[in-house]
């Protein structure tokens, strides 16, 4: 045993304190496409893909899945990723999902070594009874899916994805049921002991499924690909309208209607009338989802960087035919703010006009739900990682500086410039003031804010005002010639 020594802590003490991480900010990139093929159940709702080639392995390639993701990842720069998520527009199957079996798991040899199996499955309260159940002659775990299925006999389905068994009620509805089979020997090799057990729903509406899909915050903007009614854009239009956080979605058109000057009813129309600042409707008389394309542009977008700002008009629409319009029919797309590829006589083809519904530019409502989210990122992460922000004017500087730290970003990627301030007053700031910085930050001096506010620990109430850069979408030139 060595001779005792004494610690050096007693002398110099160190310690390590592990800061708290800081929260992210949202991905304002982030897209949903919303489909209604059955391969993502109601349970899973939404499933990611970094690329094509994983779409297509799950949806096929004729799928509307998968075209509005190609059109989606088609764009240049390109996404780098991409979800799908699940509208039950029709009535779902109970689902039994098996656990995902390992590699020793799906060898083949175990099920051939299954010669009288046997389990029960209870659907829609009855026991389905599979016994003598031979699987020697299967060559791989597809054919080992249908002779369940077959044993099942059409009380239900069994299908194989590559990584689990899945056996699916054949009754649809909210009454549609089941439950996980009891330890066998056929059922153990299946991975449907203690599986994962999912009812069946009734029919939804679009809104019905954007009030799930809103529950997993893990996109921005959404785009609808699947067959839709004018009532399903309406209703779903309106959730997303209130949302929180802010979200937008997207949908397709072909209908004629939006390039006749003399209706009044088409859905550009109603949209406009209802000022919707969140949704962004796509006339094309050839591509099912071209809007797609404008989100797949916008999701490239790096408001961290520097001059990565955009405006979506003049923009290309790879795999979107260019339309050939009269001037009242883009008049009539204009006037009712709807988007549209076209051909120009001069050889090129351009997006136009990257607007909502309402009006408002496409480029501004993201950049600015971007810039609110910043704020509120930075802020949260002063007052989360800071051991305490004072109620007195250190405290408001830091306020005021990390505020600014945040818009100063908004300077640097563009979405934000100087100019003159055409708003209200407020602070120091008058109307017609012109802003150096494009912005200005006021914070309510500290003597004038209620005792209750203080005694509750708010901070004085925070103005800012910004001046957006905006973009030049149309120029008039007069030449005067003289001889």
């Amino acid at each position: 045993m060595s001779a005792p020594t004494l610690p050096v802590s007693g002398v110099v003490n160190v310690t390590v304190n592990m800061a708290p991480r800081s929260a992210q900010t949202r991905n304002f990139g982030a897209c949903l496409i919303v489909g209604t093929s059955d391969v993502i159940d109601i349970s899973e709702r939404i499933r990611s893909y970094s690329d094509i080639t994983e779409v297509a392995e799950d949806f096929g390639t004729n799928t509307p899945e998968y075209l509005a993701a190609t059109a989606f990842l088609a764009q240049s720069p390109k996404p780098s990723s991409v979800q799908i998520g699940r509208w039950a527009n029709s009535p779902t199957s109970a689902v039994l999902r098996g656990r995902v079996l390992s590699t020793e798991e799906q060898n083949i040899e175990t099920f051939k070594a299954i010669t009288d199996g046997a389990m029960t499955v209870n659907i829609d309260g009855s026991p389905a009874e599979l016994s003598a159940v031979n699987l020697q002659s299967c060559s791989n775990l597809d054919a080992v899916a249908e002779a369940i299925t077959s044993a099942l006999k059409s009380k239900g389905t069994c299908t194989w994805d590559t990584t689990r068994f899945t056996i699916k009620s054949a009754s649809t509805g909210k009454s549609s049921t089941i439950e996980a089979p009891a330890d066998t020997e056929l059922s153990r090799a299946l991975g449907l002991v203690n599986g994962t057990t999912i009812g069946g729903i009734d029919k939804e509406s679009l809104a019905d499924a954007f009030a799930v899909f809103l529950d997993v915050p893990t996109w921005y903007m959404a785009y609808v690909a699947a067959p839709h009614e004018e009532g399903d854009v309406l209703g779903a239009s309106a959730i997303i309208e209130a949302s929180n956080p802010s979200c937008i979605i997207g949908f397709t058109t072909k209908d004629t209607k939006e390039i006749d000057p003399t209706s009044e009813d088409s859905l550009g129309a109603k949209l406009k009338k209802l000022a919707y600042n969140r949704t962004m409707l796509m006339y094309s008389s050839t591509a099912d989802h071209a809007c797609a394309s404008i989100m797949g542009r916008m999701s490239t977008v790096n408001f961290e960087g520097n001059n990565t700002t955009l405006t979506l008009k003049f923009k290309q629409c790879p795999g979107v035919a260019a339309e050939n319009l009269r001037t009242s029919q883009a008049n009539v797309l204009r006037d009712h703010n709807v988007n549209v590829f076209a051909a120009y006589s001069n050889d090129t083809s351009i997006l136009q006009e990257g607007v909502m519904s309402s009006g408002w530019f496409i480029d501004e409502v993201h950049g600015l739900d971007w810039l609110q989210n910043r704020v509120q990122t930075d802020v949260w992460n002063l007052l989360y990682t800071t051991k305490k922000v004072g109620q007195d004017e250190v405290g408001i500087e830091a306020l005021v500086s990390t505020v600014s730290r945040s818009l100063d970003q908004a300077v640097a990627n563009g979405l934000v410039a100087p100019g003159v301030w055409n708003g209200d007053s407020f602070g120091a700031l008058k109307t017609g003031d012109t802003l150096s910085t494009g912005y200005y930050v006021y914070v309510q001096p500290l003597d004038e804010q209620s005792q209750a506010d203080r005694e509750a620990r708010k901070a004085p109430p925070v103005q800012i005002a910004v001046k957006l850069k905006g973009a030049i979408h149309f120029v008039d030139v007069a030449i005067t010639v003289n001889r």
